[in-house]
């Protein structure tokens, strides 16, 4: 199957799964705000940023593994696959019992990193986040086993398993917390899930590569194994900076401002990681084939494609950011929940500007991954997390909960900044004004379509009603999209999208 067809086929179920975990996560999240409540909902939030957090290694060790996997799978060298996966095994086996130590040497400080929990004691706050992190060590001795079906195109079957999973445990939690009103009773339904589920991964990829249990496996050669090992030291460092960028504000929020907080900015969060998470179905299946892409296309091909790959992400997480800018706010304060757990205007815009960056950032890195651009800015997310843990620190104690998320999007800007100019340098062998420029003209078109639509807002949901709602909603559709297809509709990117699109249709 071609690189076409199998992204295809990933995009589909990559969207069927983003719709049903949307609906079964929303629904989940709204019974456990009205059972538990604001502080269990943060400690629930806190808890997955702080294993997050201490899971530094994995991006390292997986995308340069899938990096390495591409050319073995693309010519059949089934021998070189199980010397990749052998070590894939030993890396990931490492990095969960790495991961288990530094999350119980993490235990004795949860005291200091929950502020004002409330009822809820000590201990049970360490009970807690032993299963967190159970769930997450436990992970790391099976999910290596997505790798080769991934670099082989078929992220649908990863997509698929986490789709079901994800049905089974909300069902179960949402009975668990209407009947017991009971958060342990709710984390150990999701730890025997998730358990069930890796048991089950573990024995169908045995028995869809049967040949990966074969004793017979030679040793890599060793400049195979610097490769790996070069790439996976620059993504580690690419790790940690991100670590430091994106999962430390909920735990700067939790130990200088109040815990409480932490879910009520979540479910902006929520929302938004969603919106990013229906976008990013497309770009993701895509990197296995642009992987090919690079490994087979002249220069300008290559950046014709990416040109086009990136206008398509801008129009489309602009356009989330546009609707969100407007939308989010009534939505949780008047729709789902209630003004209580609304948030400042200045931090929902904050928010939504890394949002929107954040999405250009995506973009870039979907392509230095599959061209294997990774040591060329490795220092670049140190300096990022360092950045934003000086500027958010200082300023959380200064100005409160918007001034944690300066620090986000001031040490994001700096990505946008340079990842551009190394892809062009190393990629295409050329300057990066042209990116630049062309980011210039999409920023403004946003921000003109947000200045029209501002008096339509304020007519239509000045004072909150449904069909205001509705109306506004619609409002962002055509508007936004009518100026995007004003402004670059005459564009080869423009072109090349809306033919596959025509082809698509005629099919």
């Amino acid at each position: 199957m071609g690189r076409i067809n199998q992204a295809k086929k990933n995009v589909f179920f990559g969207y069927v799964s983003n719709l049903i975990i949307l609906v079964m996560g929303f629904i989940q999240r709204t019974v456990f705000i009205y059972v538990l409540g604001e502080t269990l909902l943060s400690v629930n939030g806190l808890y997955t940023d702080i294993l997050t957090m201490l899971s530094v290694a994995e991006l390292g060790i997986g995308t340069a593994m899938n990096f390495a996997l591409y050319k073995p799978v693309a010519t059949g060298d089934r021998e070189k696959i199980k010397s990749f996966m052998k070590l894939y095994k030993k890396a990931y086996l490492f990095i969960g019992l790495t991961i288990a130590i530094a999350g119980i040497a993490l235990s004795p400080f949860l005291k200091y990193i929950v502020k004002n929990p409330g009822i809820v004691t000590l201990k049970e706050l360490t009970i807690y986040y032993f299963i967190f992190l159970f769930n997450t060590v436990s992970s790391y001795f099976v999910s290596y086993k997505y790798s080769l079906a991934n670099a082989e195109q078929k992220n649908y079957i990863q997509t698929n398993i986490q789709t079901i999973t994800k049905i089974v445990t909300v069902l179960v939690q949402v009975v668990i917390l209407l009947v017991f009103k009971n958060f342990l009773f709710f984390l150990i339904t999701q730890a025997v899930v998730e358990l069930l589920q890796k048991i089950f991964v573990s024995i169908y990829f045995n028995k869809l590569y049967p040949y990966l249990k074969d004793k017979d496996v030679k040793q890599l050669d060793p400049e195979e194994r610097s490769m790996v090992w070069t790439k996976v030291r620059a993504l580690v460092l690419h790790r940690v900076g991100d670590m430091a960028r994106l999962q430390t504000d909920s735990i700067i929020i939790s130990t200088v401002i109040d815990t409480n907080l932490v879910g009520r900015v979540g479910n902006y969060n929520y929302i938004l990681t969603y919106a990013a998470n229906f976008i990013n179905v497309i770009f993701t299946s895509l990197i296995s084939g642009l992987g090919n892409l690079v490994a087979t296309e002249s220069t300008q091909k290559q950046h014709d494609i990416f040109k086009v790959y990136r206008f398509f992400g801008c129009w489309m997480f602009g356009f989330a950011t546009v609707g969100c800018w407007y939308l989010l706010d009534p939505f949780v304060g008047n729709i789902w929940l209630s003004s209580g757990w609304q948030v400042s205007f200045l931090v929902v815009a904050l928010i939504l500007t890394d949002f929107y960056f954040k999405g250009e950032r995506s973009i870039l890195q979907n392509y230095k991954v599959a061209s294997g651009i990774f040591e060329q800015d490795k220092w670049l997310p140190i300096v990022q997390g360092v950045v934003n843990l000086i500027i958010s620190i200082v300023l959380a104690y200064k100005i409160g909960l918007a001034g944690i998320y300066i620090g986000t999007v001031v040490s994001g800007l700096i990505g946008n900044i340079v990842k551009p100019i190394v892809i062009y340098k190393e990629s295409f062998k050329m300057g990066a004004r042209e990116y630049f420029l062309d980011s210039a003209k999409y920023l403004g078109v946003i921000l003109g379509v947000m200045a029209i639509l501002y008096p339509i807002k304020q007519l239509t949901i000045g004072e909150f009603s449904i069909i205001g709602f509705i109306i506004l909603i619609v409002a962002v559709v055509v508007i936004f999209n009518l100026a995007f297809l004003l402004f670059f509709g005459r564009t080869a990117e423009f072109k090349y999208v809306s033919g596959l699109i025509k082809r698509k249709v005629r099919k």
